[in-house]
């Protein structure tokens, strides 16, 4: 090993805090304190790796030094293409370089001329967005991201490809971020900060992965900065200013269950700064020897405030070299040369350390190719960071693979060319073919001139935009310039986007709550004549499953009232027959008062209305009177009597439920044959509804019941209501009863519930203040082929609330981790409110968006817990609980994964999870 600390490296005596060597070698930056500013120098490494460069007077030692920093600099990287150069200060800046070409020597401004700088170095973006000093800055692998830690405590991704375009901000830190490092293998980026936490962050969803705390508890005080780093293959990560048994030390984070179960000991004050060698080395094969299978490792440099470097390689148990007081003061960075063998360290002191060391020390550095089959041996090319460059050069090892990723592409291609006629139609009306200078001069010949008294010509100056850029503009970065128009632009499609949303809203045309108060106030018309009723709209086939419709409706005179009211008392009929009404009064009970909006493609089959026809106190005997029920239907009619009189009646295709004003309620087939006996109520009713073989029945005492008379048993036996209304001053403002005989229950402040007879609990099913339906984004995620399948009783219990959600989600400003969160929420609770619900058709169609939203951002964990859920088990086990059918419609779980496979093959990330489980499917069958 060799050891240099070059005198001519320096700021004029003010500290150093970062230094990188660029990828190539040939130069490395240090960032620091200037006279008055922050300064980044860019030096020449020839002089450092040979002596005789150094005394050549011809070779220069500085190259450029920028002092465009209006405060310190903290840190200072290369992009892994050597490109740019990044440094963030104590101005909140992050600053992006770039050589400019082209450009001959200039000299520092405010030096002597033996100042030169012989390369020029332009800042060719300023990135703001901290609102504190900026502490760190990282490349991602292959220059995708850029990330900057600030004592905001916030981290900032920024697009490296479209800057100044914000990714993500992660926030959850509650002290200063003091360092960051990406995984190598890029599905991870780690940060340290004062909080004594070192969190890793996921890059699929920008989501927190873990947080590590433990080994952090015990540091007092604070350092200057924590870069820590990860390890080339990805295995480790080693953090900065940890503790053990109050000893400092950079603690070890295994990547496999992010174990703390090793650290690198010794440093007698808080470590500053860990960097890992770039290189993954194997232990040199002595000249003669037969080469022997070796276990590949790592080297590792830690920097201290006690002013020393330690060199550890992972195979040794003991550090290879200690360097003790290297600096007058703390350590603040370390960098590597590309090759493995060269380190570069700097100190608050101003000065820097050049420390060189042999491959009989170090040993024999993995090639690339080794390199990357040691990443493949471990990960997978699918764990391996998703740029478009690299998805585009990804094999496909799967042909139902690449079939989808074929369909993918065409559609992508058929977008691409309809937005690119269509911007080409925009920029042509812009531009209307005319060449940059006659729109110049036809702009001048519409100036303002005006001559004043004394005769002088007055021009009113007329701003005309720059329509070229210059060398260092932000297209250097592919930004979108604005055109002339685009704010008008801009707003009408925000306009069409309105309008277009509105007319895809799904308003109920006739509210239940509305329709009662019709039947309120017709209600001795209705029940006390012999009337036929007024025909119900049709059902909306939202309501209706892939069978036969089968919804009966609610004849109420008393609607859905309070229900501590009384029920209404019903007007004894006059004397004599009654008279005959218009056919138009005639009610079908087999149909619900919902107005279809739209037409669906659901196949089922209509069946015929049923009409009723009640007339109360028709006849007396021995001083009874009795009430007559008329049922109609296909031409065929039937009768009954009943020996009270009839308040409430209700019917489906299957059965026909009379309530009388003595409590008994009354259960008929479709023939007229009596079902049940005679069912006495605890009081009287208040809404009734029918749904194929079930019966509903709500009364006045706040009471619900449900029956399946096809079975003779009860489903729901007297439920108090009073779970939902207690410490609410809310009524009942709507009930529905589905085709699976689940009961809902609409509240007046706009939530809706529906009983689980398996848990024999209140589900919240749709609540109309719902936050999470105002920012839920799912749009993207629906298909042409069921946008309009989102028919059902939940849809119809959410009403139009849910379209609206999506208009509102449009339009607002939430940042985007905060939508996302709040868009897997919301979907998941449509999920399991469908699965309440036991609504097949809605179970169906929010599990093809869910899935299709996880594939979109890549949510790995979400999206394999569902896959392996409907899979199963693939052998059977007497201890399993698995059911291969969902309680919704009998829908096998594994149909409903083969229908997710083409979803998730849409994302080549997930081209291993597409391939295990189409595996799986094809080796269990039909099963």
């Amino acid at each position: 090993m060799k050891l240099l600390k070059p005198s001519w490296v320096s700021h004029n005596g003010k500290p150093i805090f970062s230094v990188d060597i660029h990828p190539d070698g040939t130069k490395f930056a240090t960032g620091g304190q200037g006279e008055d500013s922050g300064k980044v120098v860019i030096w020449n490494m020839a002089p450092v790796l040979r002596e005789e460069d150094e005394k050549n007077v011809n070779i220069p030692k500085m190259l450029c030094q920028m002092d465009n920093h209006l405060a310190c600099v903290n840190c200072v990287r290369w992009s892994n293409t050597g490109l740019y150069l990044a440094s963030g200060g104590d101005d909140k800046l992050v600053m992006v370089w770039k050589r400019a070409a082209f450009i001959g020597p200039s000299t520092v401004f405010g030096s002597s001329s033996k100042l030169a700088n012989v390369e020029q170095w332009r800042c060719v973006t300023i990135l703001r967005n901290h609102t504190g000093d900026v502490m760190d800055v990282a490349w991602s692998p292959h220059d995708v991201w850029l990330a900057s830690c600030s004592v905001d405590n916030t981290i900032v991704i920024w697009n490296a490809r479209k800057f100044p375009e914000i990714v993500a901000s992660l926030k959850g830190h509650t002290g200063l971020v003091k360092g960051l490092t990406w995984d190598p293998v890029g599905k991870y980026i780690a940060s340290q900060a004062d909080d004594h936490s070192l969190k890793v962050w996921r890059t699929m969803d920008w989501q927190q992965e873990t947080n590590i705390t433990k080994p952090f508890n015990e540091c007092g005080g604070t350092t200057h900065v924590l870069r820590l780093s990860w390890s080339p293959d990805g295995q480790y990560l080693v953090s900065a200013h940890a503790m053990n048994n109050s000893g400092p030390t950079a603690q070890i984070i295994e990547r496999d269950g992010w174990k703390t179960n090793m650290d690198f000991v010794g440093h007698r004050k808080a470590v500053t700064v860990v960097k890992f060698n770039p290189k993954i080395f194997k232990k040199k094969q002595r000249n003669g020897s037969s080469p022997k299978p070796s276990c590949p490792y790592c080297c590792c440099a830690v920097g201290s405030k006690d002013r020393s470097l330690s060199v550890w390689l992972t195979s040794l148990k003991r550090p290879l070299v200690v360097i003790h007081d290297l600096f007058d003061k703390s350590i603040m960075d370390i960098s590597w040369t590309l090759n493995g063998l060269g380190i570069l360290v700097c100190s608050m002191d101003g000065t820097v350390a050049y420390l060189n060391f042999s491959q009989d020390e170090l040993g024999d550095p993995l090639n690339e190719d080794e390199k990357n089959a040691i990443h493949q041996n471990i990960y997978g090319k699918s764990l391996a960071i998703t740029t478009e460059a690299q998805l585009s050069t990804t094999i496909i090892e799967n042909p139902e693979m690449l079939k989808y990723q074929q369909e993918r592409q065409r559609a992508e291609q058929a977008n691409h060319r309809m937005t690119h006629e269509a911007q080409a139609h925009k920029l042509t009306s812009v531009v209307n073919g005319e060449s940059l200078e006659d729109i110049r001069k036809n702009l001048l010949k519409k100036q303002v001139e005006t001559r004043t008294a004394d005769g002088r010509r007055r021009i009113t100056p007329l701003c005309i935009a720059q329509l070229d850029t210059g060398d260092f503009s932000p297209a250097l970065f592919n930004s979108v310039p604005i055109l002339p128009g685009s704010a008008s632009q801009l707003t009408s499609q925000l306009s069409s986007d309105s309008n277009t949303a509105t007319s895809n809203l799904d308003p109920l045309s006739t509210p239940l709550g509305v329709f009662s108060a019709i039947l309120s106030m017709k209600s001795n018309l209705l029940l006390t004549t012999s009337t036929k009723m007024e025909p119900m709209k049709a059902l909306d086939s939202r309501f209706t499953e892939r069978s036969k419709v089968m919804p009966g409706v609610t004849i109420s005179m008393a609607g859905l009232t309070p229900l501590d009211r009384k029920a209404l008392d019903v007007e004894k009929r006059k004397k004599g027959r009654p008279r005959k009404m218009d056919a138009k009064m005639m009610m079908p009970v087999s149909h619900q008062p919902f107005q279809q909006v739209r037409p669906v493609p659901v196949d089922f089959t209509m069946e015929p209305p049923v009409y009723l026809e009640v007339e109360n106190e028709v006849s007396a005997v021995s001083g009874a009177k009795l009430s007559q029920l008329r049922c109609s239907r296909e031409g065929r009619e039937w009768d009954t009597l009943l020996p009270s009189r009839v308040i409430t009646a209700a019917g489906s295709s299957d059965v026909v439920a009379v309530a009388c004003a003595d409590r008994m309620l009354s259960v008929f087939s479709a023939c007229g044959r009596r079902l049940l006996p005679a069912i006495l109520l605890p009081a009287p009713m208040s809404a009734l509804h029918c749904s194929g073989f079930y019966v509903m029945a709500l009364t006045a005492c706040a009471t619900l019941s449900v029956w399946d008379v096809q079975k003779q048993s009860a489903v729901v036996k007297n439920e108090s209501l009073q779970t939902i209304l207690s410490g609410t001053q809310c009524t009942v403002s709507q009930s529905l009863l589905t085709q699976q005989g689940v009961p809902v229950i609409g509240l007046s402040n706009g939530k809706s519930y529906c009983f689980n007879s398996s848990l024999e609990t209140w589900n919240l099913i749709a609540d109309k203040q719902d936050s999470l339906v105002q920012c839920a984004d799912f749009k993207n995620c629906i298909s042409s082929q069921d946008a309009l399948v989102s028919q059902g009783p939940l849809a119809l219990t959410q009403g139009h609330n849910l379209n609206a959600g999506r208009l509102a989600s449009r339009l607002s400003s939430t940042p985007h981790h905060l939508q996302h969160g709040m868009t897997l929420v919301f979907l998941e609770n449509q999920l399991a409110s469908a699965l309440t619900l036991r609504s097949s058709t809605e179970y169906h169609y929010w599990l093809l968006i869910y899935a299709r939203f996880l594939v979109t951002e890549g949510s790995d964990y979400r999206l394999r817990e569902l896959c392996k859920d409907l899979l199963g088990p693939v052998h059977k086990s007497a201890s399993s609980a698995w059911e291969p059918t969902t309680l919704v419609g009998g829908l096998r779980k594994r149909d409903l994964l083969r229908e997710l496979l083409p979803v998730i093959g849409q994302n080549l990330r997930f081209q291993r999870l597409f391939t295990e489980y189409q595996d799986q499917l094809e080796l269990l069958g039909n099963k």
